[in-house]
């Protein structure tokens, strides 16, 4: 490795839908031949390196670290109050530091610091120390726009200092971007009110770093938003940050995955599996849970489930009684999926997903007909941008107790493989986005 090589540091927010694309971005600059030390939370880092196990997918040229974050290894950190508050208190002089001890190595200096959009205090600290620095947001351009424009949801009255909304209202920030309800701001669904309080102030000091970045990227296409785009000249559209636009394997997964679904997928007809996902920090109480087994039941069609652990509220067996048995080897359920590979297997009809922004381009590159059932922050605007602007997906409905039920799953999947406008309408997605992958300056 020639010592000439710039050395870049990338630090990611400790979250796996953040992780992995940084990590993929990390892959794109080795690529072009810089050194990259890649940054991750000591949690975050230890998992990351158990699910690697055994496999060769991370480039030579990235030497993966952590620093701490704060807090104990027994500790929620699904509390995002909590998380956020011991990030601040701990990661930022432990980053200092680490970058001091590279700096102090013959041949090793820091040469630019990339950081996460959600991690804008690493920002600032490369500011400080005097070191060229960027942002990689790894959601959507919309997701940008919403944060960027507090201070005007302010000044028309819709939110207060706090971010508390006044009034309940659809917002649109221009034509042809999603529009969400002042209800469901990013913050609104992060906990109780004091949380809700320390995400909002943790979005807004991330714009404020924004302002001292010597560069903007955002895990996104024009073709995919454009108006999104258009709105934030200033950011650099460098998605989708996938693998296989390498041809090369996800890294970044939390949990191990289970590539012997692939073999199952295999066994099964062209576009008829359901895939099922909903990331790394949706809950389903048990009465949810078995709502939607209960429907997969119904739709007597194969399915592929990741039920990850965590994901019921259910300590114990959350399965309806018999369900296994019932659907047998129509039926597959897994702790955690290859899913860029899941996603591009013919077999795949479509997508049962929360919306995240990984999953939501990972499927719209897979030209994959959504089924949207989005639980918190941006995961609201990405379910507009399938079912209202995009018309690739659709919603689902909740009843008077605020469940979806099995018939209303039931009759959602039937709708969405029943018109063949979705999967045409996903195709051209596809297309559009191949075509500038193609053309990606990283490739």
């Amino acid at each position: 490795m020639s010592s000439t090589s710039p050395h870049v540091l990338v630090i990611t927010c400790p979250a796996q839908g953040h992780v992995i694309p940084l990590l993929e971005f990390s892959q794109c600059l080795a690529k072009l031949g810089c050194r990259v030390t890649f940054v991750n939370s000591e949690f975050d880092h230890g998992r990351v390196l158990k699910s690697l196990e055994g496999k060769n997918y991370i480039d030579e040229k990235i030497h993966l670290v952590s620093i701490p974050d704060g807090m104990e290894l027994c500790e929620d950190r699904n509390d995002l109050g909590k998380l956020i508050s011991s990030i601040f208190e701990v990661m930022p002089g432990k980053l200092e530091k680490l970058i001091e001890d590279i700096n102090g190595r013959e041949d090793e200096k820091i040469s630019c610091v990339i950081a996460d959009g959600n991690m804008g205090w690493a920002i600032e600290l490369a500011a400080k120390m005097k070191i060229r620095r960027a942002i990689v947001w790894p959601s959507s351009a919309a997701s940008v726009a919403l944060p960027s424009s507090i201070p005007k949801l302010i000044d028309d009255g819709i939110i207060n200092s706090n971010g508390t909304p006044i009034k309940k209202e659809m917002i649109q920030f221009a034509p042809n971007m999603p529009a969400m309800n002042s209800a469901d701001l990013f913050w609104a669904h992060a906990g109780d009110l004091n949380t809700q309080k320390i995400v909002f102030n943790f979005m807004v000091g991330n714009v404020k770093a924004m302002e001292v970045a010597d560069f903007l990227f955002c895990n996104s296409t024009y073709d995919l938003e454009p108006a999104a785009f258009t709105m934030l000249a200033e950011i650099l559209p460098i998605g989708p940050l996938l693998a296989s636009n390498r041809l090369g394997n996800s890294a970044g997964y939390f949990w191990p995955e289970d590539s012997d679904c692939l073999k199952w997928l295999d066994q099964q007809q062209l576009n008829s599996v359901i895939y099922v996902a909903f990331g790394s920090f949706t809950i389903l109480d048990k009465i949810q849970f078995q709502e939607l087994a209960l429907a997969l039941e119904l739709c007597n069609r194969p399915f592929l489930w990741v039920v990850r652990p965590g994901l019921t509220n259910d300590k114990n067996d959350a399965y309806p009684e018999g369900f296994q048995e019932r659907v047998g080897t129509r039926g597959r359920m897994i702790s955690w999926a290859p899913q860029q590979k899941v996603l591009s297997h013919p077999s795949i009809a479509c997508f049962l997903s929360h919306c995240g922004w990984n999953s939501t381009v990972e499927g719209v590159s897979n030209g994959i007909p959504f089924l949207c059932w989005p639980y918190f922050a941006d995961q609201l605007l990405n379910e507009n941008y399938i079912c209202e602007i995009w018309k690739v997906g659709l919603n689902f409905n909740k009843n008077e107790s605020g469940i979806i039920t099995r018939e209303e799953i039931k009759n959602k999947v039937v709708q969405v493989l029943g018109d063949q406008n979705f999967k045409a309408r996903a195709l051209e997605l596809k297309e559009k986005t191949l075509e500038l992958c193609q053309r990606r300056w990283f490739l």
